[in-house]
Formats: C-alpha cells, sequence, structure tokens
C-alpha cells in the first residue's frame, strides 16, 4: 500500500492502456475511461475541423459586400451548421467528455469511472446524434441559426426535425456523461483524498457534470416540442395558431445560459492546472477557485433572461437579470485574480500550454469585460443582433474554449501518448492561433458596434474594409490549428519518449506512468498530501 501520491517506475510497470489490446473490436467495445476519451477526442477533433469549414465559407462569403462565392440560402445553411456543429458537437463535449473522461478516474485515485458501460454507451449515443445532424445537412440543410428560434423553426421546410433529433439525442449523452462524473467523484475517490485535497480540474468536471443533469433535460423537451411543432402543424410556439414563441426563448435559454458555463467551467479547469505547475506553486487560494465554480454553476441558472432584454420582458425582469448576469462576472474575476497571483513571483517555465493559457486570459478577460457591458440593457438594445454579439461570444466562447482545449492537449499529450511533441513548433502555433482569433474577432466588436446586423448575407460597403481584416485573420487561425493537427498526429509515432511528468507537476494524474498502465493503478493509492502540496514534496524544476 503506497502512503502518498507516487512515480510508477518504468521498468516495474504493467502494459499500458494502448497496448493492452489493439484490435478495433478492442477500441470500439472498450469500457476503459481512457480509450473512451480518446474516442471522444477523435469526434470532437473531426467536428472542430468541419465547424471551422464552415466559418471558413462565410468569411469568404464576406470578402464582398453582395454575393462572393454563394448564394443565400447556402450562407444560411452555412452559418447554421457552423454554430450547430461547434455549441452542440465541440465546445459542449470537447474538455468534459474528451479530458474528463481520460484523467477525472486517475485524479481521484479510482481505476474507472462508476459505470464504465454507461460511458461507452454515452459515446456511441454521441455519435448517433451527431450523425443525425449530418444527415440533415445532406437533406435539405438546416436555415434558423444555431438557436432553432421559434415559430420560424416550426414552418420552415428545411430538415430542422432531423437536426432537432440530432440535438435532442446528444443530450442522453450530456446527462449520462455528468451522472457518471457525479456519481464517480463522490464514491470512488481513493482513501486519504477528501474533497479539498482534490485537483481543481476534478472541481471543475463536478460543477460542470451538475449543470449537464440539471439544465440538459429542459433543453431536450422544448427541441422536442420544436418537432411535434414542426411535422405535425402543434402551434406550440407558432402565434399564428395561437402559440408563444417567447415562451420557447425562455426555455431554450434557461438551459443554453447555463451551457455556456459547460463550455467555460472546464476550461477554467483547465488553465488552474496549467498555471500551477509552471508556475511552480500551489494555488493562492484553492478553496476560492473551488468553491468560484460551484458559484458559477449555480448563478448560471438564474441569467438566462438577459438574451431576452428585447423579447418584450417587465423593466424589473430586465434589471434583475442584468444584475445577476453581472453576478457571474464576480466569481470569474475570482479565478483571474488566483491565477494572476499564482503567476506572480511563480518560478515560470514557458512552454506551449502555458502560452495558450495565456491567450485564453486575455481572451476570457476582454469578452468577459464586453459580456458586463452586454448585461446593462440600455447597451444590449443597441448592441442585440449585431457582430458586437457575434464577437462577444466568440471571444469568451468559443476563444476560451478553443484555447483552454488546444493547452489541455498539449499539457496532457505526454500523459496520453507517453510521447513529446516538437516544443518549438507547439509555441509557434499557439502564437498564430492568438492572433488569427484576434484579428478575425476584434473587427467584428467594431462592425457591429457601428450596427452591422449578424447572419446577413448582404452589407453596405462600408464595412468591407473590416470584414476583410477578419477574413484574413480566419486564414492565419486555422493556419494556427493546422500545425497541431500536423505534429500531434506525427509525434504519436517519432515523437520522443516520456515515462513519467516532463513538467514537474505535483497533480495526481502524474504520480503514474505515461501512458497509464489499463487499471491506471496496480494497488489502491492513499493520498496524504494535496494535489498541489510543493512545498511539501517539491518536484525537480522541469526542463
Amino acid at each position: 500500500m503506497t502512503t502518498q501520491p507516487f512515480v510508477e517506475k518504468p521498468w516495474t510497470r504493467h502494459p499500458d492502456y494502448l497496448g493492452a489490446a489493439t484490435t478495433l473490436r478492442s477500441w470500439l467495445l472498450t469500457t476503459d475511461h481512457k480509450r473512451i476519451g480518446l474516442l471522444y477526442l477523435g469526434a470532437v477533433c473531426t467536428f472542430l475541423a468541419l465547424g471551422g469549414f464552415f466559418a471558413m465559407g462565410i468569411r469568404v462569403e464576406h470578402l464582398t459586400p453582395n454575393k462572393t462565392v454563394m448564394t443565400a440560402m447556402t450562407y444560411n445553411r452555412f452559418f447554421t451548421l457552423h454554430g450547430v456543429v461547434m455549441v452542440w458537437l465541440f465546445m459542449i463535449p470537447s474538455i468534459p467528455s474528451t479530458f474528463g473522461n481520460f484523467l477525472l478516474p486517475i485524479m481521484v485515485g479510482a481505476k474507472d469511472v462508476a459505470f464504465p458501460r454507461l460511458n461507452l454507451l454515452s459515446f456511441y449515443i454521441y455519435v448517433a446524434g451527431a450523425l443525425l445532424v449530418l444527415v440533415s445537412l445532406f437533406v435539405s440543410g438546416i436555415d434558423t441559426g444555431w438557436t432553432f428560434y421559434a415559430p420560424y423553426s416550426s414552418t420552415t421546410p428545411t430538415a430542422v426535425p432531423l437536426a432537432l433529433l440530432g440535438v435532442f439525442i446528444i443530450g442522453f449523452s450530456t446527462i449520462l456523461t455528468g451522472l457518471n462524473f457525479i456519481v464517480t467523484t463522490h464514491s470512488m475517490r481513493a482513501k486519504g483524498l477528501p474533497w479539498m485535497k482534490l485537483p481543481l480540474f476534478v472541481w471543475s468536471i463536478y460543477a460542470t457534470s451538475i449543470i449537464q443533469v440539471l439544465a440538459t433535460p429542459v433543453l431536450a423537451i422544448v427541441l422536442l416540442l420544436v418537432v411535434f411543432d414542426n411535422a405535425f402543424a402543434w402551434g406550440m410556439f407558432d402565434p399564428a395558431r395561437g402559440g408563444d414563441p417567447v415562451l420557447y426563448q425562455h426555455l431554450f435559454w434557461f438551459y443554453s445560459h447555463p451551457a455556456v458555463y459547460i463550455m467555460i467551467l472546464p476550461a477554467m479547469g483547465v488553465v488552474s492546472e496549467v498555471v500551477t505547475t509552471f508556475a511552480r506553486k500551489a494555488p493562492y487560494s484553492y478553496k476560492a477557485i473551488a468553491y468560484s465554480s460551484l458559484g458559477i454553476a449555480f448563478v448560471g441558472f438564474l441569467t438566462w433572461g438577459h438574451h431576452m432584454f428585447v423579447a418584450g420582458i417587465s423593466t424589473f425582469d430586465a434589471g434583475a437579470f442584468g444584475i445577476l448576469s453581472m453576478l457571474v462576472a464576480i466569481f470569474s474575476a475570482i479565478k483571474v485574480f488566483n491565477w494572476t497571483w499564482t503567476l506572480r513571483r511563480g518560478s515560470i517555465a514557458t512552454k506551449t500550454p502555458l502560452l495558450f493559457v495565456y491567450a485564453f486570459l486575455f481572451l476570457f478577460v476582454f469578452g468577459g469585460m464586453t459580456g458586463v457591458a452586454v448585461a446593462a440593457m440600455s447597451l444590449d438594445v443597441h448592441w442585440h443582433d449585431t457582430y458586437f454579439v457575434v464577437a462577444h461570444f466568440h471571444f469568451i466562447m468559443v476563444g476560451g474554449t478553443l484555447t483552454a482545449f488546444m493547452a489541455a492537449l498539449h499539457y496532457w499529450f505526454p500523459k496520453m501518448s507517453g510521447r513529446m511533441y516538437p516544443e518549438r513548433l507547439g509555441m509557434m502555433c499557439a502564437v498564430l492561433v492568438f492572433a488569427g482569433f484576434f484579428v478575425t474577432f476584434f473587427p467584428q466588436f467594431l462592425l457591429g458596434n457601428s450596427g452591422m446586423p449578424r447572419r446577413y448575407f448582404h452589407y453596405p460597403p462600408e464595412f468591407q474594409v473590416l470584414n476583410i481584416i477578419s477574413t484574413v485573420g480566419s486564414w492565419i487561425l486555422a493556419a494556427g490549428l493546422v500545425g497541431p493537427a500536423t505534429y500531434l498526429p506525427w509525434s504519436l509515432r517519432w515523437g520522443p519518449r516520456v515515462d513519467g511528468d516532463p513538467w514537474g507537476s505535483r497533480c495526481f494524474e502524474w504520480r503514474t506512468a505515461s501512458p497509464p498502465p489499463t487499471h491506471n493503478f496496480e494497488e489502491s493509492p492513499v493520498f496524504t498530501v494535496g494535489a498541489y502540496d510543493y512545498e511539501k514534496a517539491a518536484p525537480e524544476r522541469a526542463p
């Protein structure tokens, strides 16, 4: 029985999870949480590429004020599919389903998740829903936007019911994954591991799972109602038949605003891990970061109305939702100040994951400040449905999720594969991703503030220069993402081998071999120190 977090010696470890079985059947029917995490990783990366393809089409179309390469209907379908694929198929599952699956059991000292077969089922449910969404692309496309706003979604002749059923099915995968993580965290922690010694990434995944389990059923019901509305003319959300489209907005945003935190809370967990590792310090205030994750999860359920300032809600409701929306910024600021203070006077090693975290911090803080502004009704009325909202959402959600996803991928790549990637190429691509993202979306703040509506096929000629700059930025961003898509697969075969921890981290997942054994631990570990006790057990400085 071990008495503290340990590092297995490479010459004594058992076969790792990658080499235990190598047939296609062993991968498709696996119940190993690590392999399921990799299956999710392959799927979400595929959908990131597909969503990026649709985004590039949108930006190329906006090189000129009038038609450039596609018709208005094709444009409508492109921006809808871009949103649907990026939100439902990439951003929501990207970090929880991939890195949460791979790392959470190891971080709590367990040999697997609580329900391994349910975990595999959740992956196949996700794939089935995603395939239905893609089938809608080839049937007649969808043109409602990713929000599926009624009553248009109830009457459009495009393949909205198929896409809605796909998202409905994906919701079951989200619920099962969240349930699995909650039960695993509660019931499978190793001996000597109380809540206040858990890695902060576990806290973020736990808070995210609460949102997944409580909010997703609301979305599932409302999307199913729209399917029936569209297929059978029920008129639930159609005012021409006595329905109420504002009711749809309330139900949709009751889920979709918490869903924002399904995307960003896991990203915050990644940032906490990377910052503490490369600063060589424990978090400035562990409890503040942990409890702020729960605070964000709770308050996130109370802020949906700030999406509806122009939908006819009362002045009192608008003020209440605005104040509650600003309250979320307090919990986010607690995290940002803690990360900054942790980096202060740290023995910082500047590596690729930390560069992606720097990009996250800039985009998150910049986007967060614009979020506080959008939460003010007087400003939101001016910016509503303009490119200002597009830029705000992309800065804080897409930029935050994407840069944290890339930070996680580079930080835990040695743990998952036992190989290292070319560090200089990684750092160069991190700079390209940040520069490309900023050049793409900062001009859109200016466009929106000048009054350019989002989702419009044509636009006035005076907006062309900023649109061209935005399109060029998208090409830089794409170049930054093509790099990891090239050198990471190359590194799987030819990268230098890693047996243990290349970063000098104290977090629990690095106490096992890299890549981990099939069952994570040959015997149940006993933890006597916390995940960030650098002072009690200082590691050697990472190279």
